[in-house]
């Protein structure tokens, strides 16, 4: 960091395992994520690039192999992994995988029914290859699915080899573990907590005020994604008490 400052919370080092932020990429240029890296590389742990975003994005070997110079992992949204798999086309998935140097990959099924058995199937056959993330929740904003439920998927996709489980919230923050508004669904978070370890939990938290909540829930360490690369610096800044947000959290305590 550029100055001493005390009562600053311990920030995990990197490479590391939890209080991750992950970066939604939704469209950035070459030169942009160049840009983008160095001033931000630092703090950011993983890059997703948006949804089906890598299906239409020009030089886009030149652009991951830019995250990948900084030892970023950088992987293809979950929209475009079922965009594969409803076309019966998982095997060319796995090769577009392969011929990118992407290895870690996301299982979702917020845009297609599957059996959650299948899912599981899925996130297995993966882990084989690489790092896996599973998303759960629905995109759709009237599927409103219980707390044991979302406990029970993600306990299962875990136990499947997830090494993350992906709270869905969109890249706009405003379904899934949020009501319409953005605003977060606590009781559900909170009783997902009593059942899944925090740090195995990836929250889609796109909004400052849904990163505030987590912060102040669970600490600066708590793993955050679809952040906006204009937000990561912002989102640092937050998490360790240097945003008027959470000024006061850290004073008179050594760490988080």
């Amino acid at each position: 960091m550029n100055f001493n400052l005390t009562q600053i919370p311990e920030r995990k080092p990197k490479p590391r395992s939890f209080g991750l932020t992950m970066v939604m990429d939704k469209g950035l240029s070459v030169n942009e994520a160049i840009n983008f890296l160095s001033v931000s590389h630092p703090h950011v742990d993983i890059v997703k690039l948006g949804f089906g975003t890598s299906f239409v994005t020009p030089n886009l070997r030149e652009k991951i192999e830019v995250y990948q110079s900084y030892n970023i992992p950088v992987y293809f949204g979950g929209t475009l992994f079922e965009a594969f798999l409803i076309r019966n086309q998982f095997e060319d998935y796995m090769a577009i995988c392969k011929e990118y140097g992407i290895t870690y990959v996301e299982v979702s099924d917020g845009s297609i029914t599957i059996p959650h058995s299948e899912k599981c199937g899925y996130i297995e056959k993966l882990t084989k290859y690489g790092t896996v993330l599973s998303e759960v929740g629905s995109k759709d904003a009237e599927h409103i699915i219980p707390p044991y439920k979302w406990i029970e998927l993600m306990k299962a996709e875990l136990n499947a080899g997830s090494a993350y489980v992906i709270a869905e919230a969109r890249e706009a923050g405003n379904v899934g573990i949020y009501r319409g508004t953005g605003e977060v669904r606590e009781g559900l978070v909170q009783e997902i907590l009593t059942q899944i370890p925090a740090e195995k939990i990836v929250w889609e938290a796109p909004q400052k005020s849904q990163q505030l909540y987590f912060i102040e829930l669970i600490g600066c360490n708590v793993n955050l994604g679809n952040i906006a690369p204009a937000e990561v610096l912002p989102l640092e800044a937050m998490r360790v008490g240097l945003r008027g947000d959470t000024f006061h959290l850290f004073l008179n305590k050594e760490e988080s």
